[in-house]
C-alpha cells in the first residue's frame, strides 16, 4: 500500500526559503516517477516538479527557485524552495505514479498520478 505524507509547510515572508518533505512507503523509487503539485485557493491543481532516476523537470513558474530531490535511503521526496513569492501560496501535494520515466508532456495532468499525499500548506506574505 502506497502512502505519501508531506511535512514542512508554514507561513513565511516573501524572499524566504522552505523545504518540503514527503515520507513515502510502498513506492519503488527505481520504477516510479515522483513529483509535487500545488493548488491555490480557487485554482486548479498545477504540476510543479517531477523526478525520476534520470531527470528532473520544473514548471516555468518555479524553475530556478525550486529544487526537487529524493533520498533513497530515507525514502523521502524533497522540494527545496527559495526566494518564495506570494504567488507560491498553495497547498502542496506529493504525488507518485508507477512509471520508470516522468513524461514532461503530461506531468501536470492530475489523472495521470495514481497516488497523492494529504498536502502541506505554504503561505507566503508580502
Amino acid at each position: 500500500q502506497v502512502q505519501l505524507v508531506e511535512t514542512g509547510g508554514g507561513s513565511v515572508q516573501a524572499g524566504a526559503s522552505l523545504t518540503l518533505s514527503c515520507k513515502t512507503s510502498g513506492v519503488p523509487f527505481s520504477t516510479s516517477c515522483l513529483g509535487w503539485f500545488r493548488q491555490s485557493q480557487g485554482q486548479e491543481r498545477e504540476g510543479v516538479a517531477t523526478i525520476d532516476s534520470w531527470n528532473t523537470y520544473y514548471s516555468r513558474a518555479v524553475e530556478g527557485r525550486f529544487t526537487i530531490s529524493r533520498d533513497r535511503d530515507k525514502r523521502t521526496l524533497n522540494l527545496q524552495m527559495v526566494n518564495l513569492k506570494p504567488d507560491d501560496t498553495a497547498m502542496y501535494y506529493c504525488v507518485a505514479r508507477p512509471n520508470k520515466y516522468c513524461y514532461t508532456d503530461d506531468y501536470d495532468v492530475v489523472d495521470k498520478w495514481n497516488h497523492w499525499g494529504q498536502g502541506t500548506l505554504v503561505k507566503v506574505s508580502s
